[in-house]
């Protein structure tokens, strides 16, 4: 399934590249449209390439080995270009360095930044020069002056203390600690944790609170008896919620249009993408049927003529440009957590995920006179 990798490749990277290509050469801030909600423009640069290094960064982490020459120099060149985006969103002096201390939405976007660098320990946080590292350490330190929300934003101070962590810098167990043990009491059943205290209905268990929860613990397991204890039955929980993604995902790749920040499209199946990476399906669950159903997710959302502006920028919506669809704390970085989806290119193309034959996903099959399992809860 070569092809179909390839696709995915090239519909990731047409996402994140003008991201990268600009903060390379520190233009960022000169070239992403800010006119979307004008007034988190200070925040926009890092909520762009935070959320793109998430969905990129375990593609930079591959096998090298395991690729075709082809994307072996591509990955070569991307793992390249990422360091030098970090390098110049970390320097003070840089014209891109980016706010990471004030304003409330920076937690949520070096959080994603040290989630990309949690997933890619080798190419990403091993890669740095002393001072870039040391740079990146300060500007992760320096978000700690904003306050989490009793909320999801737990999980933001919990990653940023991941993220100094895979730097080899020390990092406050507490926050990490108090995240964990509080959505352990917000677990409402059946693979879902509550927004906080309440459950919504929205992608939140996706877009965050799983692929956080489930990393943190497999990171920090070895060393906190606490922690290991949690391990299996998060895994569980966030396994058994992967499957009822799968089972959203309609015979011609829609899926349900529900709940807050729908803008960042198909990043809305991330907890699927990261179970596939992870090797965490449940049992019955093919991760052949997975590419297929996401594949025709992606290939859904990426139709739509109006995704992206004249020069490449992501525009709000999930079928196209829907402005109506954007809540008032998204603009045009908030909208690349839809990198997310592409979690299983850090798979090797010999990996099931890529090799096994085609297969329908469970809406497909049963909608076309198929059979599939009769769908049970979960504790």
């Amino acid at each position: 399934m070569a092809g179909v990798r390839r696709e995915w490749l090239n519909d990731l990277l047409r996402i994140v590249s003008p991201v990268l290509d600009a903060l390379e050469k520190g233009e960022l801030k000169k070239t992403l449209p800010l006119s979307l909600h004008r007034e988190r423009a200070e925040f926009a640069p890092l909520e762009a390439f935070g959320r793109g290094m998430l969905g990129l960064a375990p593609w930079l982490e591959a096998e090298s080995g395991s690729l075709d020459d082809e994307e072996r120099a591509l990955q070569a060149k991307y793992r390249e270009k990422a360091l030098r985006c970090i390098a110049m969103a970390s320097d003070p002096e840089s014209p891109d360095f980016m706010v990471f201390d004030r304003g409330g939405q920076p937690l949520v976007d070096t959080a994603f930044l040290a989630h990309a660098l949690v997933r890619a320990p080798k190419t990403l946080a091993g890669a740095l020069s002393p001072k870039v590292r040391q740079d990146l350490a300060e500007a992760f330190r320096s978000s700690r002056q904003i306050p989490a929300y009793n909320s999801n934003w737990l999980f933001f101070s919990a990653m940023v203390e991941a993220g100094l962590y895979v730097l080899g810098e020390p990092f406050d167990s507490m926050r990490v600690l108090y995240a964990l043990r509080a959505f352990q009491e917000w677990y409402k059943g059946d693979g879902v944790y509550g927004d906080g205290a309440l459950f919504h209905w929205d992608y939140y268990n996706s877009f965050v609170i799983q692929p956080m929860y489930v990393d943190l613990v497999k990171l920090f397991a070895d060393s906190n008896r606490e922690i290991e204890a949690m391990r299996e039955t998060v895994i569980a929980r966030a396994s058994r919620y992967a499957s009822v993604l799968e089972r959203m995902i309609g015979p011609e790749g829609s899926y349900p249009v529900v709940g807050r920040s729908i803008c960042y499209r198909f990043g809305a199946f991330q907890m699927l993408s990261q179970a596939a990476l992870q090797h965490e399906l449940e049992e019955g669950v093919s991760p052949a049927a997975v590419r297929c159903g996401l594949t025709a997710v992606i290939r859904r959302v990426m139709s739509a003529p109006d995704m992206f502006d004249e020069n490449g920028w992501l525009l709000p919506g999930v079928y196209g440009h829907q402005p109506e669809l954007a809540e008032g704390y998204i603009n045009t970085g908030s909208l690349y957590l839809c990198s997310a989806v592409f979690l299983p290119l850090g798979l090797s193309p010999a990996d099931e995920f890529w090799s096994g034959m085609e297969e329908d996903w469970s809406g497909k099959k049963v909608w076309s006179g198929g059979h599939i399992s009769i769908d049970h809860a979960a504790d």
